[in-house]
């Protein structure tokens, strides 16, 4: 029998032992121009996709209740150029092969949390993609968190980061 602490030990070895298939190294827009960082994409057999974020410079508001958390999401092209005056706008919509309901794109991923310095790290599996298939896309991070109701996209609000999904060098 397969145990929770022995999937935790495979999650660990993942991370610290193998590197990652892809990655996407996320740059702030003109705005934004602090914001950096780096989203990890590992194998994890028939469990899915680890990603692993990594984000800094986000725009936190440092009040006692101020909001910090950021949505994050794949989207089908890899072009982060601006496009008609809105930053990021040549990365297209969501990423969605089997044209599903918001939030059941394969590109929806949980929100980011920062922390006060603008500083963000997660860890999530997800099994709606493998690594081969995003290859070439992108990475947004928007000012808002997803709301994960609201159609298409879950009103997350301007694009402030974004960065394309390239292949790691193994």
């Amino acid at each position: 029998m397969y145990t929770f602490q022995q999937e935790n030990a495979d999650f660990a070895r993942i991370l610290q032992g193998c590197k990652p298939y892809a990655a996407a190294y996320v740059k702030g827009s003109a705005a934004y121009p602090l914001i950096g960082g780096r989203i990890l994409f590992y194998p994890a057999g028939d469990r899915g996709v680890l990603v692993v974020s990594n984000v800094r410079g986000l725009p936190v508001d440092d009040a006692a209740c101020g909001a910090r958390f950021f949505g994050m999401h794949i989207h089908e092209k890899g072009d982060c150029r601006p496009s008609d005056g809105e930053a990021f706008s040549g990365a297209g919509t969501h990423y969605n092969p089997s044209d599903c309901m918001h939030p059941a794109h394969a590109s929806d991923l949980p929100p980011l949390f920062a922390n006060a310095r603008g500083k963000a790290w997660s860890a999530v599996l997800c099994d709606r993609f493998s690594v081969s298939e995003i290859i070439g896309k992108s990475v947004i991070i928007h000012k808002k968190p997803d709301d994960f109701t609201t159609q298409p996209s879950g009103n997350a609000g301007a694009r402030i980061a974004c960065g394309t999904i390239i292949k790691a060098h193994r």
